[in-house]
This record gives C-alpha cells, structure tokens and sequence, in this order.
C-alpha cells in the first residue's frame, strides 16, 4: 500500500480504537515513580534538576499570586517536552501536530488567565483594551484590534506548535527518503542528504523543547498580565 508523507500524521488505530490517548500518556511512565527516597538514581536526580529548573524560569516573571499555578505550568512542560521529543523516534506519533489537541491545551489555560484577571482585577484587566491616550476618534477602532488579538491567542498558541512540528516532521520524512532514493544511483550525493538529515534532526531536537518551553512561557505572560 503506497503511503502518503501526511499519514505520519494520522493517529493510530487498534481494533478501530483511536490510540491518541496512549500516545499521550505513555511519557507519563518515565516520571519517576513516588517514593520514600528522595533520590534513588542518577536519573531521577538529573529529572529533579530539570523540573526546578523549569519551574524557576516559568515562576520568576510571576508574583506570589501566580505560583499558585507552578504544578499546572511544570507539569504542561513536562508533557509537551516528553511528547515532542518522543514523537521524533521511528515508529512513533506525535499527539501535538494535531492542532484540535493543542487547542485543546491551549484554549481552557488562557480562558483560565481570562477569568482570572476579571475576577481579581476586572478594570485593569478591561483596560489593556485601550491604551492610554488613545484619541476618541480611534477608540472604536482599537477596542475592536486589541478584542481580536486577545480572542486570537489561544489560536496562536496551537498553531504555532503544530506548524512547527508538522514542517518539521515532513522536512526529515523529504530527506531521508531522498536519502534512500539516492543512495542506489549517486552514493556520494546520498552522503551529503545523509548528513543534512543528521543536522536537521539536531535541529528538530532543539525546535521540540524550544516550541514546549514557547508554549508555556507565553501562558505564564499571559497569566502575568492578569495577576
């Protein structure tokens, strides 16, 4: 059966079964498990190391008010850290080049920062709608521009880190099967694909954490303008 470069895409199937939800969670079972020990390997130390790591970036723009959500941030970053990268290994599917899943992360934690900035502070949070200064003849104007960027964030959020993936995905599927496709007529050209597949899989390595730590970050900005 001839196999299209988009089918990478589709989530498997077992007996019908769509297998998202185990793609998703199967990262879960490299977190260390609880335990009496405060360490028990060079693993869960370096594990321990990254998670503070993560949680200090994520917490130092925020006041006291906002590390109320230092679990909810820390643990969205373990997981779309562990999803991204282990969706580059063969054989694998990546949960987040579905867009309908990344609005599904993306939509419900910025309505959460929405809601929270009008319950604490509703005028603020209403005033960065207009700037201040604004001539009256541009106040309908700029309360509409400033409504639709903020209605449009969740929307960036999820299609950002989906096109990234995605045209990561298909760059390397592109040039390891002209890899193959060479390497029987120009060998010394299959060398050189060969070598750029090397490269651009580094680089999709770094794209992977960078857009799950892009992701978050921009979450905690937004959670730090309602706070």
């Amino acid at each position: 059966m001839n196999l299209s470069f988009f089918d990478q895409f589709t989530s498997p199937c077992l007996l019908g079964i769509p297998l998202i939800l185990l793609s998703m969670l199967f990262p879960a079972l490299l977190l260390p498990s609880p335990n009496n020990r405060w360490i028990n390997n060079r693993l869960s130390t370096l594990q321990l190391w990254l998670i503070n790591l993560i949680t200090k970036q994520l917490m130092t723009p925020l006041n006291k008010k906002g590390h109320k959500w230092a679990l909810i941030l820390t643990s969205l970053m373990m997981l779309l850290l562990m999803v991204n990268l282990l969706g580059l290994l063969p054989y694998t599917f990546t949960p987040t080049t579905q867009l309908s899943m990344n609005m599904a992360l993306a939509f419900p934690l910025w309505l959460a920062t929405m809601l929270t900035g009008l319950r604490n502070q509703p005028s603020i949070s209403l005033g960065h709608l207009l700037p201040e200064g604004t001539p009256t003849l541009l106040i309908p104007a700029l309360i509409m521009i400033e409504t639709a960027s903020l209605l449009i964030r969740p929307l960036a959020l999820g299609v950002r880190l989906t096109a990234n993936l995605t045209a990561g995905h298909l760059l390397i599927q592109l040039i390891s099967t002209a890899t193959t496709a060479l390497l029987p007529i120009i060998p010394a050209v299959s060398i050189l694909t060969a070598s750029i597949l090397f490269l651009l899989t580094i680089l999709e390595v770094a794209v992977a954490m960078i857009q799950a730590y892009v992701f978050v970050l921009l979450l905690s900005l937004y959670l730090q303008e309602n706070i």
